[in-house]
């Protein structure tokens, strides 16, 4: 029996993207992986196929028992909570949606899988987080709420997009065996930047390519020779890389004392009433000294950060000195970020100013979201090498929302790089990339590393996206409560 059945459509995603696909048919029990590079369609693709979009020609005939996640809906929820923080305005009293609220707003309680339920709230920890506000989960957290909410409607047409991206390594490796298991239930089809992510129970592969499906093939015993022609169909012969310089009138300024530290912690603590993030916490990061920050999700990771970076109101009640300051003695939020280049998931999922990519690499140098000064000539020779640098030069007038996901990504890291910071946190900023991006950025990150100016503090839930520099390890699982 087909789920899916494509024939000649022509689809609008958003207000520009245009998808156009000749066929598709997906069979029960055909699991399905969507590959391709960056901007290529692939969510789309998982969209419109879950009837999101607006089908402008063709044929489009899916199961109507279909489950579907994605960071768009991750992005959907996380919206539609902020705006709740606007009720107040309406003399309306805000009531915050409890996690089990969302967990079950598919599906009536009485028709739930217990032992599924149970092995779900085993998987992703969702026991103690049931009661609590959807709002004080991290984006890990999230992405398994939403993750354990599609599974639980046991549909026949189970579609991620990008399911294992954010995850810590023991929940990808438990979600693995869940999802074998299901495999036998239901036809699953996932969108996938990592070939080494594609499941040995694939029975179909499809790469696209600017819109439309440039390659499709069934998958018999077969499957290891195919994703190395898939390798080979996406390679991209490797560029010397070279960064481009800074801006000597306008760069991220550099502590005069090398023997003093970039920033020391004491004891520090991150709490929520009675709940314990972390605590404990003595941490000193010298000049040049690389740091890579570990811990499943929820361990505090993105906390700690946003405590030196100064995002976070309890680093004023900890003892924390970044930069020759002591936070709560009366410098600036902006004397911190002087010194400071960042890229996080939840600075992704935020950023909603839809100006230039041009004008995103520039809004870098002032350390904005949006451009609100007048650049110079040399800031935007900059920073058109660094949009060359990361293949987006010919895109540089494109507004930034009108990008896939992962080109967002790629534009944000070449951001936080812009200014040569004294130091660089990059809370996982290889999700969301294809194979060839991804190691390019890691790359620029381990070249960034060596040039001798720039400390980096990196975030990163998947072994295979080491940076050689790096060679100092914190782990978050020491300071849980």
């Amino acid at each position: 029996m087909s789920l899916v059945v494509l024939d000649h459509c022509h689809g609008l995603l958003g207000e520009h993207f245009q998808l156009k696909v000749d066929e598709l048919i997906i069979q029960e029990q055909q699991h399905t992986i969507i590959l391709g590079p960056n901007g290529s369609g692939k969510s789309a693709l998982a969209a419109l196929i879950a009837g999101e979009g607006e089908l402008l020609s063709g044929k489009h005939q899916v199961s109507k028992n279909v489950a579907w996640v994605s960071v768009e809906q991750q992005q959907a929820l996380i919206e539609a909570e902020k705006q709740k923080d606007c009720a107040d305005i309406l003399d309306i009293i805000p009531v915050p949606t409890k996690v089990q609220e969302i967990l079950f707003d598919q599906i009536s309680e009485q028709d739930v899988d217990a032992d599924l339920l149970q092995r779900l709230c085993g998987i992703f920890k969702l026991s103690p987080l049931l009661g609590r506000p959807f709002r004080g989960l991290s984006t890990g957290e999230t992405r398994k709420l939403l993750l354990a909410r599609a599974i639980l409607s046991q549909p026949k047409l189970l579609i991620l997009d990008e399911p294992w991206d954010g995850l810590d390594q023991q929940a990808c490796q438990d979600l693995n065996v869940l999802l074998a298991e299901l495999a036998s239930q239901l036809t699953l089809l996932f969108v996938v930047n990592r070939l080494s992510e594609v499941p040995d129970y694939c029975r179909q592969l499809i790469l696209l390519q600017t819109g439309t499906i440039q390659w499709q093939s069934p998958v018999h015993n077969d499957l290891p020779a195919l994703l190395t022609h898939i390798a080979q169909l996406q390679h991209m012969q490797q560029q010397e890389l070279v960064l481009p310089a800074k801006d000597e009138d306008r760069f991220a300024p550099h502590p005069l004392d090398n023997s003093a530290p970039l920033a020391r912690l004491k004891q520090a603590k991150v709490s929520y009433g009675e709940q314990v993030v972390f605590s404990g916490l003595d941490w000193t990061i010298m000049p040049n000294q690389h740091w890579q920050v570990s811990g499943p999700n929820g361990s505090g990771k993105t906390c700690l950060l946003n405590l030196i970076n100064g995002d976070h109101p309890q680093c004023y009640v900890n003892d924390i000195y970044v930069f020759g300051y002591q936070r709560g003695s009366g410098e600036s939020i902006w004397q911190i970020k002087q010194y400071i280049g960042y890229m996080s998931n939840s600075l992704h999922l935020d950023y909603r100013v839809n100006c230039s990519l041009l004008h995103v690499i520039l809004s870098g140098f002032y350390d904005s979201i949006g451009l609100y000064q007048n650049p110079t000539n040399k800031q935007k020779h900059l920073a058109q090498q660094w949009l060359a640098l990361m293949a987006l030069d010919k895109q540089q007038n494109t507004p930034f929302q009108q990008l896939s996901f992962g080109d967002q990504r790629l534009v944000l890291i070449a951001r936080a790089m812009v200014k040569h910071p004294a130091l660089l946190v990059l809370d996982e900023p290889c999700n969301g990339l294809d194979d060839i991006n991804r190691l390019k950025v890691l790359a620029l990150i381990e070249l960034l590393a060596r040039e001798g100016n720039t400390t980096l503090l990196y975030v990163n839930h998947h072994q295979e996206d080491v940076i050689p520099s790096i060679q100092h390890y914190l782990s978050m699982t020491d300071y849980r409560a």
